[in-house]
């Protein structure tokens, strides 16, 4: 059984405890975890009892150097989910992290930018969009902010290959504040149910196309099963 994480935000506690005592195969973080250290030290007892850890990233985890570098560098980049699909306790999962922006894509308008290298080629040529040097890079890079935008080059490379279940920082259509994009993405990938975290809400539905959708609240875990084992801060 796989659980999901809902935005953390740099609360750990009761997700550890949480986990340690219902000991699903796997978790699942959705993005905004705000690490003050490296996310294998924060759930160091997590894996150590033999529970996997994967993640997408959310928009405020490029919010500062130290969480960036914390959740993306060492041992724990090897975990993200964005952009590929991995098979987690025999089902197969695809991540799309990050959230829409306007300067890269925001539906239902059409792409300002396709790819990230249209975006270097800005900075370099002396535009007001700043470059970042990231950790262990020697060359600058992306500015942070845009690291956890969602691509659409990311989004059609995912929308080739097939899953069965798709994990989203960002929510779709049935929320008041998704996007069809992320159905049209599921429904591509022949995926079966989509969860989300961003907007800090516990909660289920199922779209049009029969597609179930689970929403987790901050620092909550629901279950794919759609059961709540952590109801979210503030529910």
């Amino acid at each position: 059984m796989i659980s999901f994480i809902g935005d953390p935000h740099g609360h750990f506690e009761d997700i550890i405890s949480t986990a340690l005592e219902q000991r699903p195969k796997a978790l699942v973080l959705l993005g905004d975890l705000d690490l003050e250290r490296p996310l294998t030290q924060e759930l160091k007892a997590v894996r150590d009892a033999g529970i996997q850890i994967h993640w997408i990233p959310g928009n405020h985890d490029g919010d500062r150097d130290e969480w960036y570098a914390n959740l993306f560098g060492g041992h724990a980049g090897g975990l993200n989910l964005h952009g590929r699909v991995v098979e987690i306790a025999g089902q197969r999962v695809a991540g799309l992290g990050g959230v829409f922006r306007e300067q890269v894509w925001r539906p239902p308008a059409e792409p300002v930018l396709r790819k990230r290298s249209q975006m270097l080629a800005k900075c370099s040529t002396g535009s007001k969009l700043q470059s970042w040097r990231a950790v262990h890079e020697t060359m600058p890079g992306l500015p942070r902010r845009h690291r956890v935008s969602i691509w659409p080059e990311d989004y059609e490379r995912l929308s080739q290959q097939q899953a069965d279940i798709l994990v989203c920082h960002e929510a779709p259509s049935c929320h008041r504040c998704g996007f069809a994009v992320i159905d049209q993405l599921a429904e591509a990938m022949g995926a079966q149910l989509i969860v989300h975290g961003h907007h800090h809400r516990d909660y289920a539905a199922v779209l049009p196309s029969g597609i179930r959708v689970i929403g987790v609240g901050m620092s909550g875990i629901t279950n794919e099963d759609g059961q709540i084992l952590l109801p979210g801060r503030g529910r």
